[in-house]
């Protein structure tokens, strides 16, 4: 069943082009979390797996809780280090060249990487590994992990304020940490030295299974978080990153080449149940398919809301990094050729031209401004009726107009990019040899 639209909280009735007087047009509702209750409501031949899915979030996030607690009742007093918060390790695994992973430097940032996995497999995102191992005690995320702009009401408002992100596929963390622990152990092949590190490697992609919905989708975080992290999240490329390591691992090359055959296999079952679960979501507008939202309903699959700011819509991003992916995998089903086809007519047309996204004139920051040549860009996002631009704010009210949200809104966030080009470039080659 394809993903169905599902209206604002206040009708977009007020809906106008660019260049017509502004507007509040709606207030962003928030997320549903996965519960007993929403579960119940599924068929009766789906509840089964849904439950045990959920009673096994839970017991996970209270495994990882009292092991934290045993920690600090070990410790007799507070902990003896916060956590630090600067850049994120495994990126670099991009960028180092093949020869770094087999230096002391490399092997000592692995060994501090795994000291910050969770009990239950994951990792979470902002901590700094490069010369600092976590202590017994320590939280396993840093507490800049938690919004500063938080009001009464905030979508962004943790369950529990001193426990969010661990663990979390946000930023590229547990992805990332996996491809550096897997580009190290390539490296240092001997059983002695590459043991730690292949024991939290095969904990972790286990993480990336059991945090598997049974539709086939991932949350932002698990165990889960509640509120909008419990949704299916194509942000940030959250959902991509997973399904490609998957398929990295499912082929057995290159650093991968460690892995078990049990773990290619149970890998690309996970990662086609993955390419099964976007193709779900991708939604249907007067009967045609066009693209997705930045997260989806963690049941249902509909579009659903993120932070204040971020609405249910469609995405003119995330949806092109889909469509690029999709457009990466060899022999793709017809299912999938069908689906690049229609995000490709959707980016098309909702392409816009002759305008830029730059410094004013009057020195308030950026604002949408004529650009006679310039373009394509597109939104960030677009309403799920009408296609036309739309713009959130801190207080949860939906714009038609970006110059008219607030300072630190329109220049703290990116309402335009140019993906939708390199994509649409792309698919010009892929379309010859994948007609319709």
């Amino acid at each position: 069943m394809r993903s169905k639209l599902i209206p604002f909280a206040v009708t977009l009735s007020m809906m106008c082009p660019l260049g017509l007087i502004a507007a509040v047009i709606g207030t962003n509702p928030a997320s549903h979390p996965l519960t007993v209750e929403r579960i119940a409501t599924l068929p009766a031949g789906e509840q089964p797996a849904w439950r045990d899915y959920l009673a096994r979030s839970v017991a996970a996030r209270a495994a990882d809780q009292k092991f934290l607690a045993a920690e600090i009742r070990a410790l007799g007093g507070p902990p003896p280090v916060v956590p630090p918060a600067a850049g994120r390790i495994p990126r670099l695994s991009a960028t180092r060249p093949a020869e770094w992973f087999t230096t002391a430097e490399a092997r000592k940032m692995a060994d501090n990487v795994i000291t910050f996995q969770t009990p239950a497999g994951g990792w979470s995102k902002n901590f700094n590994a490069a010369d600092h191992a976590r202590q017994p005690g320590e939280a396993f995320a840093p507490h800049t992990n938690v919004s500063r702009f938080l009001t009464a009401g905030d979508n962004d408002q943790p369950a529990d304020s001193g426990w969010s992100y661990i663990g979390t596929f946000d930023n590229n963390a547990t992805i990332g940490e996996l491809r550096f622990l897997a580009k190290v152990i390539a490296a240092n092949p001997g059983e002695k030295i590459s043991a730690p590190w292949r024991t939290a490697f095969a904990r972790g992609l286990n993480y990336v299974f059991t945090a598997q919905y049974p539709h086939g989708g991932w949350p932002q975080s698990y165990p889960l978080d509640g509120g909008y992290h419990d949704a299916v999240t194509f942000n940030d490329d959250a959902f991509a990153n997973i399904v490609t390591l998957l398929h990295d691992i499912a082929a057995g090359k290159n650093e991968f080449a460690f892995t078990s055959q049990d773990q290619r296999t149970r890998a690309a079952a996970s990662a086609a149940r993955g390419i099964a679960c976007i193709l779900r979501a991708q939604m249907v507008s007067d009967g045609r398919l066009t693209v997705w939202c930045q997260q989806h309903d963690s049941l249902t699959l509909a579009p659903t809301s993120a932070r204040n700011y971020e609405m249910p819509s469609k995405s003119g991003s995330e949806s092109a990094s889909l469509a690029l992916f999709l457009m990466q995998l060899p022999k793709p089903s017809p299912e999938i050729v069908r689906a690049v086809h229609a995000a490709a007519a959707w980016f098309e047309k909702t392409a816009l031209r002759d305008v830029a996204f730059t410094a004013a004139p009057d020195g308030t920051g950026r604002k949408l401004q004529p650009a006679p040549g310039a373009g394509p860009i597109w939104a960030r996002y677009y309403d799920l009726k009408t296609d036309h631009p739309i713009f959130g704010d801190r207080d949860k009210t939906i714009h038609d107009d970006v110059n008219e949200i607030s300072a630190e809104r329109r220049n703290g966030y990116s309402w335009f990019g140019n993906t939708g080009k390199r994509m649409l470039d792309h698919y010009a080659k892929w379309a010859k040899a994948h007609p319709r």
